[in-house]
């Protein structure tokens, strides 16, 4: 039987992010993709200009129409943006027992502003991270969920420690931010590890964030361990960044099917 993945974020309308890249990337890495949409937005490389989000109840209709037909072995949860969106969420997921949920906690913007509400943080934290199996945040992303700066490596393990031992998940820290660029920490409840990446030098780094978190439930989907999953979903975005993709005016996506294109020889 394929395993199988669902998504649950928004839909990115240039392609390169949201629950386009989630199943650009599921499919890549092995997985039967499935969605669950929680916003549509307006959106290409060079910024947004209109989010719509959809009603708790329909974004429920939508979990439960997966759920009861094609079951998930993996479930990725990006960006929301609502507490009362990600309590529907958390309610659908516990309620289906899912396995395997891994969350990208999407809170803080490029350029430093905050993409959702205080008490959707607090929402967040209460309902929806002590359910998961990894968190992904940024070095920004785990600065809003300790409440400290993080200015080194060390800062980096103390902070992945903290969160994983508050919420009782695995902790992946990523790199970057002028920060340990490329290289990202996993605090799995007693130890660490480090996956150190090689930087690439590609500007277009649009959806790096979803890729890499849905390969990661692609790969728990397939059985692997949180290590292994880790260290493949890495893999795979270096070589998605490392194909060098140029499309659009601002921060263009990756090439998702870069394997494809270099069997087909382009």
């Amino acid at each position: 039987m394929k395993k199988t993945a669902l998504t649950i974020a928004g839909s990115d309308s240039c392609g390169g992010a949201g629950i386009q890249a989630d199943i650009k990337t599921m499919t890549m890495n092995g997985v039967y993709a499935m969605s669950a949409v929680t916003a549509l937005t307006a959106q290409n490389t060079t910024g947004v200009t209109g989010i719509m989000e959809v009603t708790p109840e329909f974004l429920s209709m939508q979990i439960d129409a997966v759920f009861t037909d094609i079951r998930p072995d993996a479930v990725k949860i990006g960006m929301v943006a609502s507490a009362e969106l990600i309590s529907v969420i958390a309610d659908r997921l516990r309620f289906y027992k899912a396995e395997n949920i891994v969350v990208d906690p999407v809170m803080v913007a490029t350029s430093g502003s905050k993409l959702i509400a205080d008490d959707a943080v607090d929402t967040l934290k209460r309902e929806l991270l002590p359910i998961a199996a990894v968190i992904t945040p940024n070095i920004p992303e785990a600065e809003v969920l300790t409440g400290e700066r993080i200015t080194s490596e060390d800062d980096m393990i103390a902070a992945a420690e903290r969160i994983s031992k508050e919420l009782g998940c695995a902790v992946l820290c990523k790199g970057g931010h002028s920060l340990s660029d490329a290289n990202d920490l996993l605090f799995s409840g007693t130890s660490y590890k480090w996956f150190r990446g090689k930087r690439i030098d590609n500007p277009n780094t649009h959806g790096t964030g979803c890729t890499l978190s849905s390969a990661i439930a692609a790969n728990l989907a397939k059985g692997q361990t949180l290590e292994e999953a880790v260290e493949n979903a890495k893999e795979y975005i270096s070589g998605a960044l490392a194909a060098m993709l140029d499309l659009g005016k601002g921060s263009g996506p990756m090439d998702h099917a870069f394997a494809l294109s270099a069997k087909e020889g382009k």
